[in-house]
């Protein structure tokens, strides 16, 4: 995780935004423990990623007089070439977006999380079927969503925000260790060792002699064509003409759904945050089919009625209130949440009354087994492949985006021509049955295949303000666990 920084932004801003990268740091995987980590405070802007190229393209934006979301679209452009086990364009995401200083402007997700092909189908998949096939890949969503918020909010022309990232792939990069360390695992598995599907991903990827090193250079010829593209025609670039051609050339090799339809099809959304409020701080977070901005606006409603604060911050009494807090949010998540556009989501999961309700359950004495709040519920494992990155600008206008690819280098199916991996988000859908179900179901209906459906997601890509400004922009990368 990367934090670049340039002077003049308000203080207050500033250290809590530091605070919070140094506290990413620590958690964050790839981090050796020998790597020295420091705060980082920043006066007129500050972009956090976890690949240091792709802060310095978000950087170097803002520097030019780009607004927070110009450099957003530079940075997840820029992370499809350097960090391509998680940063995309055949993914999806969130972005959430508060306007600053402009109280007339309302605080939006951009929803361009992946949809069902139409062909998909709720028995689609079975419990033998695998996560790095063609039929596993949902219909991507990245550079629509993308372009939405460069409409929306945009102050830059469109092809400037792409050059940074049409250089690194043309021109090349050096590899650095955590890089190294994915693309040697994933070379290294069985799944693309054996794969038939997966001698692209092996072509664009591999190594002609021995192992990824730190200080290796890094050229992706197949990708910067197809940026260029993007750059040229935007989200016709990528949904219509030659990439999508190649797209549905791909899924027809590995028996997959997706078609020219399908592609020609996707939109993204912009939606109403969730909001909510902390004792004086306004919560904003990313509404369905995402579960974080419900999920963590509930549980922080529940904890409301307890003074963790009398308590240390490990005690064994606030981390059984937070793991029963916890229970109850993700059994509401389990039951309720799913795509908005398909499923009615009900209102009081995030109320204060409900919140109420909730904690009056929780037993300071005692555990609750979750097979007794929901008994026909079971909690799959999720991917913690994802990768999120923040910016804020100058003027205060704030960005906090999450995208992935769901597992590791997704499908790990690169497509043929066009030098970028796909998603295998179709498994975040309730896939077979017993996967999310303890009596061997097909799970429960909010979450269940329909075609041009969104699967649920667990990224939360969270924004607090106080008196209408933004003090946390926040977010990380870890399947269920970043809830």
């Amino acid at each position: 995780m990367t934090c670049h920084a340039f002077p003049r932004l308000d203080q207050r801003l500033a250290r809590l935004f530091g605070l919070v990268v140094s506290l990413t740091l620590l958690a964050a995987d790839h981090v050796s423990a020998q790597q020295q980590l420091s705060e980082a405070v920043g006066q007129q802007g500050m972009v956090v990623s976890v690949s240091p190229p792709a802060t310095r393209v978000g950087l170097g934006i803002l520097k030019a007089g780009g607004n927070a979301v110009d450099a957003a679209v530079a940075v997840e452009f820029a992370l499809a070439v350097t960090w391509p086990e998680a940063g995309n364009i055949g993914g999806g995401g969130f972005m959430m977006v508060h306007p600053g200083g402009d109280r007339r402007r309302r605080v939006v997700c951009i929803d361009y999380r992946e949809t069902a092909p139409r062909k998909a189908t709720e028995t689609m998949f079975g419990p033998r079927d695998g996560r790095y096939t063609h039929k596993i890949v949902g219909v991507p969503g990245t550079v629509h969503g993308m372009v939405t918020a460069h409409k929306r909010y945009g102050s830059m022309k469109w092809k400037r925000l792409l050059e940074p990232a049409i250089r690194l792939a043309r021109d090349g990069f050096e590899v650095d260790a955590a890089l190294a360390r994915s693309l040697n695992a994933v070379l290294a598995s069985r799944s693309v060792r054996q794969g038939e599907h997966h001698q692209e991903l092996i072509r664009v990827y591999g190594k002609s002699e021995g192992r990824w090193q730190a200080g290796d250079r890094m050229v992706l010829p197949d990708l910067a064509s197809t940026l260029e593209r993007i750059a040229d025609k935007k989200d016709d670039g990528f949904y219509e003409g030659r990439i999508a051609r190649l797209i549905g050339e791909e899924m027809k090799r590995g028996g997959g759904l997706i078609t020219r339809r399908d592609l020609d099809d996707y939109r993204a959304r912009v939606r109403s945050a969730v909001h909510g409020t902390f004792r004086g701080h306004d919560i904003y977070g990313a509404p369905p089919p995402s579960s974080g901005g419900t999920c963590v606006v509930q549980m922080l409603n529940v904890l409301e009625h307890f003074d963790l604060r009398k308590h240390p911050r490990y005690s064994a009494r606030n981390l059984h209130v937070m793991a029963e807090t916890m229970k109850r949010a993700y059994c509401d998540r389990a039951r309720h949440l799913g795509d908005s556009d398909f499923v009615d989501i009900p209102s009081h999961l995030v109320s204060k009354s409900y919140a109420a309700k909730l904690a009056g359950q929780i037993d300071l004495k005692t555990a609750t087994p979750s097979e007794k709040l929901a008994p026909e519920i079971r909690i799959a494992d999720e991917s913690p492949q994802t990768t999120h990155f923040s910016v804020v600008d100058r003027r205060g206008m704030a960005v906090s985006n999450t995208t992935t690819l769901e597992g590791s280098w997704g499908a790990k199916i690169v497509v043929r021509g066009a030098g970028f991996v796909l998603n295998n988000e179709m498994g975040d859908f309730n896939w077979f049955p017993g996967h999310t179900d303890r009596r061997g179901r097909i799970g429960t209906p909010a979450n269940r295949i329909r075609p041009r459906k969104r699967m649920l997601s667990s990224q939360s890509p969270t924004i607090v303000a106080r008196n209408g400004r933004p003090v946390l922009v926040t977010g990380s990368p870890g399947g269920r666990t970043i809830i």
